[in-house]
């Protein structure tokens, strides 16, 4: 009974999170078109370098102290409330320090309106740090309904202040106000549905187990986290708040695809190859599955918005960010490799082999700040063309370890996507000749989604590309099962 429970638990968990998950970003993504319409790039620029600071500060207050409570599976009360107080006192230091030294920030920048931005929005670490306890307790009791009802609340509320903001004229407080707003009420409505309230209670030993193995986690995070936000940081320094928005813009449209898709292949695929890691044969088969199946739905999601980006741009952001349309087309190419880094990656883990994981890990980060300073001193669209470039040396690399370790070689992998590569590079062509028309970026965008959708399953066929005929099976299925319920709905009712 116990094992049905937690299974229905952990299926229950999978379905709020994926909806959370979904909703949310599918929401701010609509938010963001709308004050993108209204708001100058500049303004977006300024926010996105304080937000590094932020994120960067957020890392020691939230990574490690929730994952030290979910991962004792004996967390009490004190547990709860001694990791309450330490993240709240070590956020408020975060936040005096970033208070103190926002005029410095400034000037590096050479902007002094960071410095009132960045004093305000540092209000989201203490409470971060309130939000960090709530969000363990939900992950330890399973209970991530809650956690879908506060985001999604949030997320509209915030959503419409920031809107009514931009609309009245408050410019860059718009944004200010929209990312406070969604911590506040996120914190709040946690706060009123979530049965945790912290104690006065506090226990030094159960401070030095839990942050003994949280630092470690903090630590980890801290790397990815500074290697993330570098490009921002930089090209931030180096060109203009408004060139570092076009930047950011432009790899927003392709990385709303991506995330999705490779957080799922992670989600699924680590799990099913880590009960058959003493099958190679079999972990080869499921990693050969998933790169072929997500490279013939990504490929020509990538090379299809590369295509229609300025009809795109123009008619969602308006022309006045039409300058993120190199950006994204190169975003493009970068986020087509991340599933099958992804794919490549699960079965070095499934295997057990993390030291391989973090040796390559090692060997990709720096040859990508090498890149990166390299040709920071050319321009921002040359850093742009490099972390495409970037996409395709990490893939190459995390392939490398699988021809031993799988039997999975070089050849074989390139056998497996040329297909769907093909198809794509081919339906991308036919969508971009479309763009010499005379006719309205609307009517122009129309045509080249059908476009692209019928050359694309039209090339499939003719290719007899596999994955075409499996996916296009399991749809039917699907279609299928749906009508036979409404019959059967229709019959009982009749």
């Amino acid at each position: 009974m116990e094992r049905k429970s937690l299974k229905a638990r952990i299926f229950g968990g999978v379905f709020w999170k994926f909806t959370e998950k979904t909703i949310s970003q599918g929401m701010s993504f609509l938010i963001s078109i709308i004050l993108a319409r209204i708001l100058l790039p500049e303004e977006y620029g300024i926010v996105a370098i304080v937000l590094v600071f932020i994120t960067m500060a957020n890392v020691f207050v939230t990574n490690g102290f929730g994952e030290s409570l979910v991962q004792k599976k004996d967390a009490d009360e004190t547990d709860f409330s001694t990791i309450f107080y330490c993240s709240l006192i070590l956020s408020m230091v975060l936040y005096l320090l970033i208070f103190i030294s926002a005029p410095a920030i400034a000037a590096f920048y050479k902007n002094e309106q960071l410095t009132g931005v960045l004093r305000v929005l540092a209000i989201l670490l203490p409470v971060g740090s309130i939000n960090t306890i709530q969000q363990a307790y939900i992950s330890k009791h399973m209970v991530f309904r809650k956690s879908f009802f506060s985001t999604l609340i949030g997320t509209l509320l915030s959503g419409g202040m920031g809107i009514w903001m931009a609309y009245q004229g408050f410019g860059i407080w718009s944004l200010v106000g929209q990312y406070l707003l969604y911590s506040i009420v996120e914190t709040t409505v946690l706060f009123f549905i979530v049965d945790w309230r912290p104690k006065f209670k506090f226990s030094v030993n159960s401070a030095k187990a839990l942050i003994g193995f949280g630092w470690k986690l903090t630590a980890a995070q801290l790397i990815n986290t500074g290697y993330a936000q570098l490009r921002t940081l930089l090209i931030g320094k180096v060109y203009s708040a408004t060139d570092l928005a076009y930047y950011n813009r432009g790899n927003q449209f392709p990385q709303l695809f991506i995330t999705n898709v490779d957080s799922s292949i992670s989600s699924v695929l680590f799990p099913a190859m880590s009960n058959c890691n003493s099958d190679v044969s079999e972990v080869k088969r499921l990693t050969r599955k998933s790169m072929r199946i997500t490279a013939y739905v990504i490929f020509p999601l990538m090379a299809g918005l590369a295509a229609v980006a300025e009809p795109l741009v123009s008619l969602l952001l308006t022309d006045k960010w039409l300058f993120c349309v190199p950006f994204l087309k190169w975003g493009c190419l970068y986020f087509a490799m991340q599933p099958i880094q992804t794919a490549n990656w699960q079965a070095i883990k499934a295997l057990g082999r993390s030291d391989i994981c973090f040796k390559y890990e090692v060997i990709k980060k720096l040859l990508g700040i090498l890149l990166l300073i390299f040709t920071l001193k050319i321009s921002v669209y040359a850093v742009a063309v490099t972390n495409g470039i970037m996409g395709i040396l990490m893939a190459l690399i995390n392939m490398y370890p699988n021809q031993k370790l799988i039997n999975y070689r070089y050849v074989e992998q390139f056998k497996d996507l040329l297909p769907s590569l093909l198809a794509a590079g081919l339906m991308g062509i036919c969508v971009s000749f479309l763009k010499f028309t005379s006719i309205s970026s609307g009517l122009l965008l129309i045509m080249q989604t059908v476009t692209g959708i019928v050359s694309y399953i039209f090339l499939s066929r003719i290719l007899k590309i596999e994955e075409y005929q499996i996916l296009r099976k399991l749809l039917l299925k699907l279609l299928g099962t749906k009508r036979n319920k409404k019959e059967k709905t229709k019959s009982v009712i009749g």
